[in-house]
């Protein structure tokens, strides 16, 4: 799995080379819990998601990246935001630079287990209260406040 590092507004990162269209989810449980991802490719927690394929649906996107990465299932019942900041750069070591592209979700809990897959070194539910003092990219950290504030209309960003 190639590495990944996050650049913001920075005028040493590289430039991009894709333009990966991607869904992220904030799931909440019942007790108000926010299920999160530690990830492998750069150690820092972040809301389950991923790129989009030809054959799915942005809402369709974060379903399949939440059971594929989490093991639950999980139903589209909002959306947070669009975040597409043409200052927010994702580097791999394999030489892919992205511009980010997400649209994140609001969903909840329908069923499945707690898998951990190899994108991810750990899973929690975390009380929004533990969420600062959680290693995490300040990208991640804009997508759920916006959650949490209970905005009444989406981010467009």
């Amino acid at each position: 799995m190639p590495h990944r590092t996050e650049y913001y507004d920075d005028p040493q990162a590289p430039k991009p080379n894709s333009l990966v269209v991607a869904a992220s989810a904030v799931v909440i449980d019942d007790r108000n819990r926010i299920l999160l991802q530690r990830r492998r490719d750069n150690d820092l927690w972040a809301l389950p998601g991923g790129g989009m394929e030809m054959s799915d649906s942005l809402p369709g996107t974060a379903v399949r990246e939440v059971k594929e990465e989490t093991g639950f299932d999980i139903e589209v019942v909002g959306l947070v935001g669009t975040y597409t900041d043409p200052r927010h750069v994702i580097a791999y070591s394999d030489g892919e630079v992205r511009r980010q592209f997400n649209v994140c979700f609001r969903a909840r809990l329908v069923g499945g287990e707690l898998a951990i897959s190899d994108e991810s070194t750990e899973l929690r539910w975390v009380d929004p209260s533990e969420l600062d003092d959680l290693p995490m990219h300040h990208t991640q950290r804009l997508r759920l406040k916006h959650a949490l504030d209970g905005r009444s209309t989406p981010y467009l960003g």
